[in-house]
């Protein structure tokens, strides 16, 4: 279930036996869009890497998820069409150009590397924190040197929105990035969140 205002989220619980175990957000999407692809239901991940990982608190270590120490999710799945094929991402699908100065950010997660550029993303509220930007070069300079604390919003070159599912276009294609591995150019993109589609345990 979505979480709520106010409610526990998680619980106590090691990977399954057959739960696998991934060490980037790529790694996982990378799981997913097989089984889907399959037709088999999604196992659940152990993560030991990634920024959905940090975003969760998790910490390497592979044995440790078959422990007792480790905690399980329900999280969220970002999806997207690209020219009319259907990807998958955990953490955050980025759309940009070179230098920044126009870009597109849906996250699920807090993290981009290490840029905090989802500050109140959470990764099990049914919706993506999109951001749509704008920038002049000056901007962008200071906009990643407050990224990393998560301190670059509000801005005015930034339109911030928390929705379930979003299409935007480009006047110039921008490079896509899904889970931080290069996707390719797009003019056009429609994503949108599958609400507690993942078990994940860290």
């Amino acid at each position: 279930m979505t979480i709520r205002k106010g409610e526990a989220w998680g619980h106590p619980g090691a990977l399954p036996e057959d739960g696998v175990v991934v060490s980037s957000d790529h790694e996982a999407a990378d799981v997913i869009g097989r089984a889907r692809r399959e037709g088999r239901p999604y196992p659940a991940l152990g993560l030991v890497g990634g920024d959905l990982c940090r975003t969760l608190g998790g910490t390497a270590g592979a044995p440790r998820l078959r422990t007792s120490e480790t905690v399980t999710f329900p999280v969220d799945l970002g999806e997207v069409l690209v020219d009319g094929r259907l990807h998958f991402f955990v953490a955050h699908l980025v759309a940009r150009n070179r230098w920044w100065t126009r870009a597109f950010v849906a996250m699920n997660a807090q993290w981009v590397g290490g840029l905090n550029l989802g500050p109140r993303a959470h990764p099990d509220d049914g919706l993506l924190d999109t951001y749509d930007a704008r920038l002049g070069i000056t901007d962008v300079l200071k906009v990643r040197a407050r990224a990393g604390a998560g301190a670059h919003l509000p801005h005015p070159g930034i339109k911030e929105r928390r929705v379930p599912a979003a299409q935007v276009g480009f006047d110039r294609p921008l490079t896509v990035w899904l889970d931080g591995v290069r996707l390719g150019p797009a003019r056009s993109l429609s994503v949108r969140v599958e609400a507690d589609a993942l078990t994940v345990v860290v």
